[in-house]
């Protein structure tokens, strides 16, 4: 019998679990013959309703089959499991992504597995519910010793999961989660000393977001509006913002019943989105309010950290994000480096905060996000959320890494690939047209053949596909394209979109 999950004995079995990681990390990473095991479930082990709101998001989990160039270790085994089977053509069409090892020999050492089911329960969940699945994966796993689980976020189920199958789980504590909630991330700010933007967290209901939006107005008499944030919002659609256009009450008690009153008028970030649901949410939740960070010239980078096994903090790219949505706080996409002028500033500002993390016990990567004003001839940066998780940066840049073995130089900020050329790209997991809908995987690899996007070796430039399961019912992929300078990655988004739309028109 398996430990009750949230019980005194997983929590224990958990602990012995994780105590393993160290020697493995110290072993693989020394000699990449070494066998291994590598258990991936990509589940997006959040909040429901918060994913729903993301078009397509059970294909999500696809996201993270750049994992399957691990198998460029002749030793490595991959056991990728998800909701649904992905087409094979996918599968196929990341296995021929490897360089340095024939597909057929990769092929061998993957195990793919699936639940049959497309209900809106995170993956884990649905593992958990099949017992027999649990044990053809444990089955899977040739040593135990020399194996660990990878998922996109760590919460109870994926405990659950990594004491069942008897391997640690390389990612957090689920205990340590509220550090990447939007109340907890600011707690992380304030103790690194990052600039963020003033606010209040751990806010229970619409009384505290009124009481809340009166006192910053108070505080900043100039200020114009405000966001309010949802804890647990996903990708930016947890977010919205009030506006204090006509505000002229003088007292705390008459300015926070003026907030109050106009709360329904919210504009939310997420589509379909009233106040009666956002606020049913927000008292499940909690949320934050904080200042709306203005100005004329205004960036959004991001950087990426990761703790390692031995509790290293380390800095390990920076991006400016693509955001979109109507006020511009919806992820779409990406670009890697962030701009010369400021990325070793993010890069800094993210290591204090990886710091700050790693001396709680976090493990694993995660993002720190930024907003950035030019103010005269400098930036100024505001820390404004953790992301304690894999997310839109993550994927791109270890393509990019898998795909050319290259390495990331903290000096510069630029990722150099073994022949020694920096590389940049242009990612994205919102490509998406009405016109779209209906192409299977095997169109696009057609479309991307004829046209000469696949990414190539040789040159080490071009584009590489990811969630091509949504494509067909939602009209909607993504794309990372590897170019030698930002224009050049760009360029061959644009023509990518370009040759698309052009495949795909209604004649």
């Amino acid at each position: 019998m398996h430990p009750i999950p949230g019980s005194p004995e997983e929590l224990t079995a958990f602990a012995t679990l994780q105590a393993q990681m160290p020697d493995l990390f110290r072993r693989v990473t020394a000699d990449r013959r070494q066998p291994q095991t590598v258990v991936v479930v990509p589940s997006l082990s959040l909040d429901p309703q918060e994913l729903a709101k993301v078009t397509g998001v059970h294909h999500y989990e696809e996201r993270m089959l750049y994992m399957l160039m691990l198998l460029r270790r002749p030793r490595t085994r991959v056991v990728f499991v998800t909701s649904q089977q992905i087409d094979p053509i996918v599968v196929d069409y990341f296995l021929h992504l490897l360089t340095g090892v024939p597909a057929s020999h990769a092929r061998e050492r993957l195990e793919m597995y699936w639940c049959n089911d497309a209900s809106r329960q995170p993956l884990t969940a649905k593992v958990l519910a099949r017992n027999r699945l649990v044990e053809r994966i444990r089955s899977a796993i040739a040593d135990p010793d020399a194996a660990h689980l990878v998922c996109f976020n760590s919460s109870p189920l994926e405990r659950s999961l990594a004491v069942r199958l008897g391997i640690p789980l390389y990612a957090s504590d689920p205990a340590l989660y509220h550090l990447g909630t939007k109340s907890g991330c600011r707690e992380v700010f304030r103790e690194s000393g990052v600039l963020f933007p003033d606010g209040y967290e751990h806010l229970r209901d619409g009384d505290d977001i009124a009481a809340s939006l009166s006192a910053l107005k108070a505080n900043h008499p100039e200020m114009r509006r405000a966001v309010v944030k949802l804890n647990d919002g996903f990708s930016g659609e947890g977010n919205a913002l009030f506006y204090f256009d006509g505000c002229d009450a003088t007292s705390d008690t008459e300015r926070t019943a003026w907030c109050r009153e106009r709360l329904p008028n919210l504009r939310f970030e997420a589509p379909g989105e009233t106040w009666e649901r956002y606020h049913a949410k927000y008292q499940e939740m909690r949320g934050v309010v904080e200042m709306f960070v203005e100005g004329a010239i205004k960036r959004s980078p991001s950087s990426q950290n990761r703790v390692n096994a031995l509790g290293q903090a380390m800095a390990i790219s920076t991006h400016d994000q693509v955001l979109g949505g109507p006020s511009g706080q919806v992820f779409l996409g990406c670009t890697f480096p962030a701009d010369d002028a400021y990325r070793l500033d993010i890069q800094r500002h993210g290591l204090q905060v990886a710091r700050a993390l790693a001396e709680k016990g976090v493990l694993g990567r995660f993002a720190t996000d930024f907003v950035s004003v030019l103010e005269g001839d400098a930036w100024k940066h505001y820390a404004i959320e953790v992301n304690l998780r894999k997310g839109g940066t993550t994927h791109p840049f270890l393509t990019l890494r898998f795909l050319t073995d290259g390495t990331y130089d903290e000096d510069t900020g630029l990722f150099y690939s073994q022949s020694g050329r920096p590389k940049f790209y242009y990612g994205s997991d919102s490509v998406q047209s009405d016109q779209y809908k209906g192409l299977c995987p095997q169109d696009l690899v057609d479309i991307a053949v004829l046209h000469e996007l696949h990414f190539h070796a040789s040159t080490e430039r071009g584009v590489v596909f990811h969630l091509i399961g949504a494509l067909s019912e939602f009209g909607k992929l993504g794309m990372v394209c590897i170019g030698d300078n930002p224009q050049q990655a760009e360029f061959l988004y644009r023509k990518t979109r370009s040759v698309l739309d052009q495949a795909t028109r209604r004649i």
